[in-house]
Formats: structure tokens, C-alpha cells, sequence
């Protein structure tokens, strides 16, 4: 039986669920989730408890904020004026955008609150700082090909990706 390790691709079915017990996302009901296991698609904690499992393996995985999404950084939570987001877009607490970071890179940011001259934003991942319950089923283990190896993720049946 192939066992889960770097330079596999490996498809789960998984819940994950806060602390609260509250269900935050899941596979179930659809297709499962596919990636290159050791390429970083999925978040370290998790990709560290899957190592060595197999498929039809049922567990359950804990992961810290520092392994998951990171610490929250209070710094990240920041006042921008109304005037720099687009002005025919109705801004609603929860949308994200793409930004540049003072480096030129990009990133994502979060709307946390709009108020009338300024909005409230956070370039934190939603799930920062919370500690992350999974539920997770290997659905299946198989080689990845030399294509989805320098491509950084698998590419899906037939071939077909989406770049």
C-alpha cells in the first residue's frame, strides 16, 4: 500500500472545524481535495499529519495556529481610507483583494468593517491565530508526474490544470 510522502499526490476528504466545534470548511458532498504532498498547498500542520498515513486511513488531526495560518499579528489590522478601493464596488465586511505589500509583493487582504470615510482591513489570514480541528479520510495516494512535480501541484485527470 503506497503510504503518504513527499512527491505523492494524495486526495482527502476532510472537515475542519474551530474550536467552537463550528464547521469552517469541508469536502464532503463533493469532490475530495488534491495536492502535492511536500509542495506547501496545504497548511504545514496538516500536511505533517498526514505523513506515512494510507489510503482509507480515518483521523483526526490537530493543528496550532504557528502550523496552521499563523499567530495573529495585530499590526496586520489596519485603517485605509474609502478612496482606495475602486468606487463601484459595494464594500462589505469579508471581501478580500489583492494588494501590494511595501516590498511590491502581493497578498491578500480581508475587509473587516466599512465605515463612511475609512475601512477597516486585515492582512492576517481569517483563520490566524485559531487552532485548527481536522477530520480527514485518504481517499487516495498515487505518483505524481514529472509535469505536476515542476508545476508545484497536481494537474487532475486526464492532465487537465487550470493556470
Amino acid at each position: 500500500m503506497t503510504k503518504i510522502q513527499k512527491g505523492k499526490i494524495v486526495s482527502i476528504h476532510y472537515t475542519l472545524k474551530g474550536d467552537d466545534g463550528e464547521v469552517i470548511d469541508s469536502s464532503e458532498g463533493g469532490e475530495p481535495l488534491e495536492y502535492l504532498h511536500g509542495a506547501g498547498n496545504i497548511v504545514v500542520g496538516l500536511e505533517s499529519g498526514l505523513d506515512g498515513r494510507a489510503t482509507g486511513e480515518k483521523f483526526d488531526v490537530k493543528v496550532a495556529p504557528k502550523d496552521g495560518y499563523g499567530v495573529h499579528d495585530p499590526r496586520g489590522v489596519q485603517r485605509v481610507s474609502r478612496d482606495s478601493f475602486p468606487d463601484d464596488i459595494d464594500l462589505e465586511p469579508g471581501m478580500q483583494f489583492g494588494a501590494d505589500d511595501p516590498e511590491g509583493d502581493s497578498q491578500t487582504i480581508w475587509i473587516v468593517k466599512v465605515e463612511d470615510e475609512n475601512v477597516v482591513i486585515d492582512m492576517n489570514h481569517p483563520l490566524a491565530g485559531k487552532t485548527l480541528h481536522f477530520a480527514v479520510a485518504v481517499h487516495g495516494v498515487r505518483e505524481a508526474t514529472g509535469e505536476e512535480v515542476a508545476h508545484g501541484h497536481p494537474h487532475g485527470p486526464h492532465g487537465h490544470h487550470h493556470h
